[in-house]
């Protein structure tokens, strides 16, 4: 995986092949980005960056300026590597070993991104539930927005809070917001 753009754009980085993961590809981040460069000041956001898996994401929102970046996984692997990447390229990175449904009910925190990238092989209500839980929590601040990547296989525009697909090779994009 590399990081896009940014301080350390073009920079590539290798977590250990023995991590669960399944990143997204850079053709689909760079997109996404695209997206959300049109919409936020990074420097300005809170963004938390769940199933973190590589911090892929996460890395990417640092390099472009992003300061409050809480990355939540329950591998241990993952945890460590995101935490010694991050300290390596002085990234503000706050590291949580969790399972994300139980951080989600149990966090008082608030942000104005959360994106969620969960095992493709999840079923549909694993996926809504992610989404149920962000809003029954009031998680989001205002103008808040909840990307949750998946396959195409999963369809979840029947959602409330659903704004919006895209798809980008064989990832889609769901955006959610407060309504």
């Amino acid at each position: 995986m590399r990081i896009i753009s940014g301080k350390y754009k073009g920079k590539r980085l290798t977590a250990p092949k023995k991590l669960p993961v399944r990143p997204t590809t850079d053709m689909a981040k760079e997109a996404l980005f695209n997206i959300l460069n049109n919409r936020f000041y990074f420097d300005e956001l809170k963004v938390l960056d769940l199933f973190s898996g590589t911090g892929n994401i996460g890395f990417e929102f640092a390099s472009r300026g992003t300061q409050k970046i809480t990355a939540v996984d329950g591998h241990q692997g993952c945890v460590r590597y995101i935490s010694k990447t991050a300290q390596q390229l002085d990234f503000s990175i706050n590291t949580v070993k969790s399972d994300v449904f139980k951080f989600l009910q149990g966090t008082p925190d608030k942000f104005d991104l959360i994106f969620a990238d969960p095992p493709y092989d999840f079923d549909t209500e694993q996926f809504l539930n992610i989404a149920n839980l962000v809003f029954e929590q009031g998680l989001l601040l205002d103008d808040g927005l909840l990307i949750i990547e998946h396959s195409d296989q999963t369809n979840l525009s029947e959602h409330p809070k659903f704004s919006e697909q895209r798809k980008y090779g064989g990832s889609i994009f769901s955006f959610f917001e407060v309504k």
